[in-house]
């Protein structure tokens, strides 16, 4: 279980790449990303099927998103059975440009196996929990 410390603790970053960020309003990976961006969050969508998402240009995967944007939080809108693949590209970032330090899975979405090669990796973690939702509940 994560702390509600550890939750601010990752609450408190500047950027926030959103892999699988929607451009479909009313969607949750569409509307909680704005809602972040509302929040004072630098949103940086990754979607291979956009050029740009809320305002920002969007990446077709982490990979591509260049070493001078500096990422804080992956934040995760794919199925479980991605999370995996997704969680080792945000160590690898971390591990070669320095910059991730959070790997969080939407409500909904797990991967146990995952969540020990972040926390192995330095990158704290969480797994099934909204970010919008803990945001408000912390630190709304």
């Amino acid at each position: 279980m994560v702390s509600d410390d550890d939750l601010r603790e990752m609450l408190d970053a500047d950027t926030v790449a959103v892999v699988g960020c929607s451009t479909t309003e009313g969607k949750a990976a569409h509307d909680i990303p704005a809602y972040l961006q509302r929040h004072g969050y630098r949103v940086i969508p990754v979607n291979p099927f956009a050029d740009e998402v809320l305002g920002e240009t969007a990446y077709d995967s982490l990979a591509d998103v260049p070493e001078d944007v500096e990422i804080d939080l992956v934040d995760v809108f794919r199925p479980s059975e991605e999370a995996g693949d997704i969680v080792d590209a945000a160590i690898e970032r971390h591990e070669s440009v320095g910059d991730v330090r959070s790997v969080w899975l939407q409500l909904g979405i797990t991967d146990d196996e995952a969540g020990e090669r972040a926390r192995e990796a330095g990158l704290a973690f969480v797994q099934d929990k909204c970010m919008k939702v803990e945001h408000s509940r912390l630190l709304g």
